[in-house]
């Protein structure tokens, strides 16, 4: 089973964070400029919390009337950071995903955030797993397989 680095390096993508003193209306600009769905949240450089579209539509929804521009980001992201670790194995990081109900884990590779791993890229490597195996389970079965 590959690793979370191993299916981070064909991806190599850019790390989007959002400092904790900005707002919601900040956090969703961000979001839709960069086509994501999370951002990290910062204090100075140490990251204090994750900003999911998920909390955009708690953050409408329990707010009541206020405007995005007047809720701090600190009010309504997810202060419990889970985190993968760069040689985590996938099927682990798969379970942690499931468990806590997230789709997006920051990674972590020598106590710095390297990575923004989502629930795509692990359902995508495990596919690309499942077909390159399901190939030589027939190749085999077929009597193509050599040995």
């Amino acid at each position: 089973m590959a690793t979370v680095k191993e299916i981070l390096g064909a991806t190599g993508r850019h790390i989007f964070s959002i400092d904790k003193d900005k707002t919601v209306a900040d956090a969703v600009n961000q979001l839709v400029e960069h086509e994501v769905g999370a951002l990290v949240v910062v204090d100075g450089e140490s990251p204090v919390g994750m900003f999911t579209e998920r909390d955009v539509v708690k953050c409408w929804t329990r707010k009541g009337d206020r405007h995005f521009k007047d809720i701090g980001i600190s009010e309504v992201m997810s202060t419990n950071l889970i985190i993968a670790e760069a040689d985590d194995d996938l099927c682990y990081v798969t379970t942690i995903m499931i468990k806590n109900r997230i789709r997006h884990l920051p990674v972590l590779d020598k106590n710095k955030i390297v990575a923004m791993l989502s629930i795509r890229d692990v359902v995508k490597a495990q596919v690309t797993d499942l077909r390159a195996e399901n190939h030589y389970l027939k190749d085999y079965i077929s009597d193509k397989y050599p040995g």
